[in-house]
């Protein structure tokens, strides 16, 4: 298994963010949620992943970079979990959504919780399609 998070898999490009906020579908498990959008691109990687959490719950950048950190690293850990279900390729922002300061045993069992809600999202789309 693959535990990497090249900087292939991450979402960089302003115009597919900007997509992903206007036609993106969203999941979430609180705190956390994840927007979502098929895309096609050249890199040869099935996802592409954004982390952020915002200002408006943590001032401190300091507070704000910490999450982000767990945040990756959770996606990291767990990414396994999404590359055996998906079969297209997905852009995908991550988002931390509250200002509770949860652990991040806790941060990684919400994460593996949405992770599976977002591949039976994505199988539920496929079987009505």
């Amino acid at each position: 298994m693959d535990f990497s998070y090249p900087k292939t898999e991450k979402l960089k490009s302003k115009k597919i963010i900007d997509l992903l906020f206007t036609e993106g579908k969203s999941v979430s498990k609180y705190p956390l949620r994840l927007v979502f959008i098929k895309h096609d691109f050249e890199e040869e990687v099935p996802l592409k992943i954004g982390v952020s959490v915002s200002k408006k719950y943590f001032k401190n950048a300091v507070d704000r970079n910490y999450f982000k950190r767990i945040l990756r690293e959770s996606y990291r850990l767990n990414k396994q979990l999404l590359i055996e279900n998906i079969e297209a390729k997905y852009c995908i922002m991550f988002f931390y959504q509250t200002n509770e300061k949860f652990t991040y045993p806790e941060i990684n069992e919400k994460t593996i919780h949405l992770f599976e809600k977002f591949i039976k999202v994505i199988k539920e789309e496929k079987n009505t399609i």
